[in-house]
């Protein structure tokens, strides 16, 4: 299990990406496409070097949207690090402060830390399964909303877009559309929203820090078919995922038909 060790590392690693974005301006900064049309930028580059030199030691894994993964050498590895460089580059592109650094931490297929940092907002998430989640150094944990009635749920920007989620706006919640996933997660994490969920596939390494945090903090986290998510899997690709408040679970499972 975590320790306060790997906490430091974590602030360590964003510490280092932080450094690492100063070149760069978000909003002002040239991109290219990738296999899928995800934009990649040279801030994306720079990130993930700085956190495989912050984390990267013997013994561990290593996943990254930004490296070619070496699916056998990983899961030879109880120990993984899963990362986002910028999770939610769009927005990075376009200057909406919704996009940050994600680092997760996998043991034995479980994300049990995380650290998001989202240097646009000035929020630093950082926290570990039985050691509880700090947001910018400050103790947090999820909501204590008891049930999904007025509820903040954070929703896909690209799936409210495509008409998604318009079935979820006839329902008595609030709903803010929002980019990066590891943000959401982050939000959720720290109370500051109820819940968030996807409705299309994402990868571990936008999950994993999200999701620990999340558990860390006393709320749930749910794969699309109502189980606990596993990380570490040989393909990293998840059909989906619902995070909440814990008062608020049951009526997120019951409304998506978990």
């Amino acid at each position: 299990m975590p320790d306060s060790s790997t906490i430091a590392q974590i602030d360590h690693a964003l510490d280092l990406a932080l450094e690492a974005l100063e070149p760069f301006t978000a909003g002002d900064i040239e991109s290219t496409l990738k296999e899928g049309d995800d934009p990649l930028t040279e801030a994306d580059l720079a990130v993930n070097a700085a956190l495989r030199e912050a984390l990267m030691e013997p013994g561990y894994g290593w996943l990254s949207e930004e490296t070619a993964d070496s699916v056998d050498e990983r899961r030879r590895h109880r120990r993984v690090w899963v990362v986002d460089p910028i999770d939610g580059t769009r927005e990075f592109v376009a200057g909406i402060p919704e996009w940050c650094v994600s680092v997760g931490f996998v043991e034995d297929g479980r994300a049990v830390a995380g650290g998001i940092l989202n240097p646009a907002t000035g929020e630093r998430i950082v926290g570990a399964v039985g050691m509880g989640v700090t947001l910018n150094r400050t103790s947090v944990s999820v909501s204590q909303a008891a049930d999904l009635r007025g509820a903040l749920v954070l929703a896909s920007r690209s799936e409210v877009k495509r008409g998604e989620w318009d079935r979820f706006f006839r329902e008595p919640i609030s709903i803010r559309n929002m980019g990066s996933v590891a943000y959401k997660l982050g939000l959720v994490a720290a109370g500051l929203a109820d819940a968030t969920w996807t409705l299309v596939p994402k990868h571990e390494w936008d999950v994993a820090a999200g999701a620990a945090l999340v558990l860390a903090a006393g709320g749930v986290v749910l794969g699309w078919d109502g189980k606990p998510p596993e990380f570490n899997r040989a393909d990293p690709k998840m059909r989906g995922f619902v995070a909440a408040a814990p008062g608020v679970a049951e009526d997120v499972r019951s409304l998506l038909g978990l």
